[in-house]
């Protein structure tokens, strides 16, 4: 595929957050993807505990700059890059004092879940789109990676989709188990649409339950990969019931299979299902 653009959005990544097995996989798969040949990005918000002297993070004021409207609220959003120099690769941190400067990721000190998550998630999904056209750089494949990323699908099929960064792009998505048993915001669907969307384009995800972000992006996505062997039976059967390219679970660090996949969704001439 020669120099292919892959594109990584993930909320976790090792050595920088490590929460699950995500920080593994997007440790691991861009590097082996880059050995074969792709160009890659990495995104991921920079959450309070990660130590920006200790992993070298500094400010893009080429990027920086940016409003991210939510609810009728400009919020700035602040672009930070580091590098792991071992696989020579830069990882881009999109920031937000009131969205991710705390000392916790999802729950607080005492385990309650942010009442906001619902905004962070939405500022960070539309950050991560708008910090790529500010790159001037069009990915061939957006592999999404967790449930705070689930919106970005749905972004790239409609608002996005005539955008000349990310009109030839696939999205892939990858499903692992269930983080979270809380819900959303009950206005989550209505915060959630932007530009010329409705609701009806965020009713996958209007339950705000877990499994309700998997739904949305499985509905706006080229391809699911199933990143874990302990994924909730609900998904699995709207995975099934999808019709989409499906890359099954392997328990291996050999990539082979990843790219192979993303060779398969960017030969298909898959059908617009916005």
């Amino acid at each position: 595929m020669g120099k292919s653009k892959l594109l990584f959005i993930t909320h976790e990544m090792s050595p920088f957050l490590e929460l699950t097995k995500i920080a593994e996989i997007t440790r691991q798969l861009p590097q082996a993807m880059q050995e074969k040949g792709f160009e890659i990005r990495i995104l991921m918000p920079r959450f309070g505990n990660i130590n920006e002297r200790r992993n070298r993070l500094h400010e893009v004021i080429r990027l920086s700059g940016m409003n991210i409207v939510i609810n009728d609220n400009d919020n700035p959003l602040i672009i930070k890059v580091a590098s792991i120099p071992a696989a020579r690769m830069q990882v881009y941190f999109l920031d937000n004092e009131e969205y991710f400067q705390r000392k916790h990721v999802f729950n607080d000190k005492d385990g309650k879940f942010y009442a906001d998550n619902d905004e962070r998630m939405i500022f960070f999904c539309k950050g991560a789109l708008e910090t790529v056209k500010k790159l001037g750089w069009a990915p061939d494949v957006i592999h999404c990676h967790g449930w705070m990323s689930a919106l970005v699908p749905a972004y790239l099929k409609t608002t996005y989709k005539d955008d000349p960064t990310f009109k030839n792009s696939k999205v892939v998505y990858s499903i692992y188990e269930n983080d979270f048993k809380e819900k959303m915001d009950p206005d989550f669907a209505r915060k959630a649409v932007m530009g010329d969307m409705t609701e009806t384009h965020t009713e996958a995800y209007k339950e705000g339950s877990n499994t309700a972000m998997y739904a949305g992006a499985i509905q706006y996505s080229d391809g699911i990969v199933l990143g874990s062997a302990d994924i909730d039976a609900d998904v699995l059967n709207n995975v099934k019931n999808s019709n989409k390219s499906v890359l099954e679970y392997v328990s291996t660090s050999d990539f082979e299979n990843y790219y192979n996949f993303y060779e398969e969704i960017t030969s298909d001439q898959l059908v617009d299902v916005a």
